[in-house]
């Protein structure tokens, strides 16, 4: 058995293309005004039979549309790639098909086209409550379209997600929680609740190096966010199985679960990054960024900018900071077979209570969850 038999195998499909570019998102999206779907359509089946020769007749678990707007893509398109991908690897009975939507009204008009085709999970970027917020986040739906786009979803596939985003402009611990408990009535299965961040190459990245993005909690206010998500989301039967997810008992993505899990997934689409295990050797893949350049190579055979092995330390290292992000924590004997973690650094994070281990497990606590990334960097130093 090979080591990522462990986390499952996946197929991530980025879609590019969005209606608008959020002033947040430092996502590989661009805006078009037109797009060739059926040319699309052929250099996605073209990577797919690729990948499929390169892996062999593996049991796929997940299939993942990402974006970029999957919701903008055709149905028919869809339907294509699904049924491409059934033909290539044998499916799990149970396979989750994930795609990622808007709440706008054009994109939950496709919403039956995609269960049609196979799509059996959806996942939607709500963000916030409130309409001032939203034209804040740059996000192109109202509310009342959100809550309009969620009951058709509800009525349509089998699980539902969505996305809030909290530590807003102007928003205080008191307003996120009364958000959040809205957010809560409206869930089906699962949320996914990220605090805001402001990364470079981005329009609030700009806005916030020039003085003015105004607003923005304090790091105490922001850490009682986080803290009050843990608390409600946990009250109310939903709670945290990673970082920023959480889900009712057996409504985990299990998608996300392979990257976090340090399983197998192929990567399809402009800048998608993947990780395969071919002929023993674990490999990180990339592909090229610009839509029609990828385009263009992969219809020529290939998509990939990268393709480089990974060494055992390496691959260690990506399973310890992926796998401390789960609420479980990770299997220590699998890591230990990767690489060696200082004994003293462990019990020292042990004694400060951050991290626990029991004889199979290794796992941050709820309070070493909340500074996870320096309890990671002390583990790696």
């Amino acid at each position: 058995m090979e080591d990522w038999q462990n986390g499952g195998f996946g197929l991530y499909l980025h879609w590019p293309f969005c209606a608008s570019k959020c002033p947040y998102c430092d996502f590989n999206s661009h805006v078009s005004a037109t797009i060739d779907q059926s040319r699309w359509q052929g250099a996605y089946l073209s990577e797919i039979e690729r990948l499929g020769r390169e892996t062999g007749p593996r049991v796929l678990d997940t299939v993942f549309f990402g974006g970029g707007t999957p919701s903008l893509m055709d149905p028919d398109l869809v339907a294509a790639i699904i049924d491409k991908i059934r033909a290539t690897w044998p499916m799990r009975n149970d396979v989750e098909i994930t795609l990622e939507a808007n709440p706008g009204s054009i994109e939950a008009g496709r919403f039956r086209g995609y269960r049609q085709a196979g799509v059996n999970r959806v996942s939607m970027g709500l963000q916030a409550l409130n309409d001032v917020d939203l034209r804040r986040l740059g996000r192109l739906h109202s509310v009342a379209e959100a809550r309009a786009a969620l009951e058709i979803a509800r009525d349509t596939f089998e699980r539902v997600s969505f996305d809030m985003i909290y530590a807003r402009q102007d928003q205080t611990p008191e307003a996120w929680a009364a958000e959040l408990h809205e957010a809560i009535a409206m869930a089906v299965d699962h949320l996914s609740l990220y605090q805001l961040t402001i990364e470079d190459g981005t329009a609030f990245g700009a806005r916030h190096a020039a003085g003015g993005l105004r607003g923005l909690p304090d790091e105490d206010n922001a850490a009682d966010m986080y803290h009050l998500t843990q608390e409600i989301c946990a009250a109310a039967g939903m709670p945290a199985y990673e970082i920023s997810n959480h889900a009712r008992d057996g409504a985990e993505s299990r998608h996300n679960r392979i990257y976090w899990s340090a399983g197998d997934w192929g990567g399809i689409g402009p800048g998608a990054h993947g990780r395969l295990t071919l002929g023993g050797q674990r490999l990180a893949t990339e592909t090229e960024k610009a839509p029609l350049r990828w385009l263009a190579m992969a219809e020529a055979g290939s998509g990939e900018t990268l393709r480089e092995g990974l060494a055992l330390q390496d691959q260690g290292a990506e399973y310890l900071m992926m796998g401390l992000r789960l609420t479980e924590g990770l299997d220590l004997s699998r890591l230990e077979r990767m690489m060696t973690l200082d004994a003293g650094k462990l019990a020292g994070l042990e004694e400060l209570g951050m991290i626990e281990r029991t004889e199979d497990r290794l796992r941050a606590t709820a309070q070493g969850r909340a500074v996870l990334n320096a309890v990671i960097r002390e583990l790696m130093a």
